[in-house]
């Protein structure tokens, strides 16, 4: 008997029939059994349960999935080239919180990058065929249609942080203001008065939080904000040089530099040297996200750090309790859960 345990009577895999004729019940009683139905006595469980351990048989989740009108799979879509994806450390930590609260499911992941117009066409198409269970939206800018079209097709979403204040879909994102309030506040108890800021992508929400708290930070402190301190820069280190070199034309007397990213803080500090000013003697330097990179600058880079693998695994919590309220979204209502999470200053020698 045990020697036809891993084969049913084709000699192939067991099937969901032959568990029943073993189980002696219907193959109906199988099916609620495997997928956990409590309309089952115990001693019926029980005699599945061995029918299913001497047969070896292994439920089909592909079949199950699609009875159950779901794909077991989730989308993480990237409206960026895929050059940034790889150039940037906050990408491959928020996919390491993804793929780490996925580990205990059976869903799929999917990377999918949709930086130009033909990606996004192609992934419009994909959506619409309602290929995957739910999809987590990574760097997200204010004009993107992608959010607008998972709400039309009433695919279960999460974005990265919103779009804006008014946002309709869930989100997850750090205190881009109180991060940036707390970068500018230690530029100040350091002594440092011309404080300028090279600032992320404005199409994005994040990132004019930053500015906000910037702003506030300094007011608060009694300094008018100078305009001419504030240079736009797009979270690379190319902008983050570029920017900096303007801020150096412009106001040559900055003393504190406060970047949108570690990255952009990278490209300051290269910038800084080219010009002869030492870190921090003339000019202290704070980043934005705590990556590694921060930790091998030389000096050390102080950043604000924002827990990038949390938010993550975050994201994933409320995409998997959106894909189990199939309600349509007109009994839902417009409310979404907005998480937000704390960020914290941590202190190197470039300031």
């Amino acid at each position: 008997m045990a020697g036809h345990g891993a084969r049913g009577r084709s000699g192939g895999r067991p099937t969901l029939e032959e568990v029943a004729v073993r189980a002696g019940v219907g193959r109906g009683t199988v099916s609620r059994v495997i997928n956990g139905s409590p309309r089952v006595s115990d001693a019926t469980r029980a005699a599945v349960e061995a029918a299913v351990a001497e047969l070896g048989y292994v439920p089909n989740t592909a079949a199950r999935a699609l009875a159950a009108n779901r794909t077991d799979a989730i989308a993480l879509v990237v409206p960026e080239p895929e050059t940034r994806f790889f150039a940037e450390p906050y990408f491959s930590d928020m996919l390491k919180g993804v793929g780490s609260a996925l580990s205990d499911t059976e869903m799929q992941l999917l990377l999918i990058f949709a930086g130009s117009d033909r990606e996004r066409r192609r992934l419009a198409q994909y959506l619409a065929a309602h290929r995957v269970d739910g999809v987590l939206l990574v760097s997200v800018h204010a004009d993107d249609p992608l959010p607008d079209l998972l709400a039309q097709l009433e695919i279960p979403a999460v974005i990265s942080g919103p779009r804006s204040a008014a946002e309709s879909l869930a989100s997850v994102d750090s205190d881009n203001y109180g991060g940036a309030r707390s970068a500018v506040e230690h530029l100040l108890s350091r002594g440092r008065r011309s404080i300028a800021h090279i600032t992320g992508r404005l199409d994005v929400y994040g990132a004019q939080r930053r500015v906000d708290g910037y702003r506030e930070a300094l007011r608060d402190a009694g300094h008018a904000p100078d305009e001419r301190l504030i240079e736009a820069g797009d979270f690379s280190e190319e902008g983050g040089h570029r920017a900096m070199v303007e801020l150096l034309r412009r106001r040559p007397d900055v003393d504190a530099v406060f970047a949108g990213s570690d990255v952009t803080a990278a490209g300051a500090r290269q910038a800084l040297r080219e010009a002869g000013r030492r870190i921090p003697d003339d000019v202290a330097l704070v980043g934005y996200d705590d990556s590694a990179i921060a930790r091998h600058m030389d000096p050390p880079l102080t950043s604000v750090r924002q827990p990038i693998e949390e938010m993550g695994r975050a994201m994933i919590d409320l995409l998997l309790a959106e894909i189990a309220d199939r309600r349509p979204a007109a009994s839902r209502g417009l409310e979404r859960h907005q998480v937000v999470l704390a960020t914290e200053l941590v202190e190197r020698a470039s300031s």
